[in-house]
């Protein structure tokens, strides 16, 4: 069967290779945009994450539903998280290098922190629609990895309240990540 405007999701979750090499044709280059612009600094990466996006459509097309948005842009978030994935593991493999009697090119550590600087943008950007209060908690429990026990005691509040401010926080990010993406952002 060809894959169309009209049946390529459908193909897809048949597993039929043809609704794959559709978007692959109509969206490769859009998201390839997306995946270039994010990963400048390591060039090398993008046609394997490319090839992971694709993976990541065809996995997970289950989880995509109409109603909710274009396919383009449910595509387009995954090309995002995608390429950043790829930026957090190039900054584990740079800090993971020892750097005792290894004398480093001058981009390294400029690329690093262009790289640090990018996932901090895009972190804040997502963490902007929270209350400054539950943008230090999400911060603290998933950035620094702290207890919420610990924070309970700190912000003066129950671990449970924690627990229910960390899931509306959650649903706030995915509702303002979802009309960024309606945006085509």
């Amino acid at each position: 069967m060809r894959a169309t405007k009209d049946n390529f999701i459908q193909l897809i979750r048949k597993r039929k290779e043809e609704g794959i090499l559709y978007v692959i044709d109509t969206w490769g280059a859009y998201l390839q945009s997306i995946v270039r612009r994010k990963l400048f600094l390591i060039p090398d990466h993008v046609d394997k994450c490319m090839n992971d996006i694709f993976w990541g459509i065809w996995k997970n097309i289950g989880s995509y539903d109409e109603r909710k948005g274009s396919f383009q842009a449910w595509a387009a978030g995954i090309a995002r998280l995608e390429s950043i994935n790829y930026l957090r593991r190039a900054q584990k493999e740079w800090e993971a290098v020892s750097l005792d009697g290894i004398d480093l090119p001058k981009e390294c550590p400029d690329m690093l922190t262009l790289i640090e600087k990018e996932l901090s943008d895009e972190t804040k950007d997502l963490l902007s629609c929270l209350t400054s209060k539950d943008q230090e908690l999400f911060l603290r429990i998933y950035g620094d990895e702290e207890p919420p026990a610990q924070l309970s005691r700190e912000f003066g509040i129950t671990k449970e309240n924690i627990y229910v401010r960390l899931s509306r926080g959650k649903k706030k990010i995915r509702a303002y990540a979802a009309k960024r993406k309606e945006n085509g952002i």
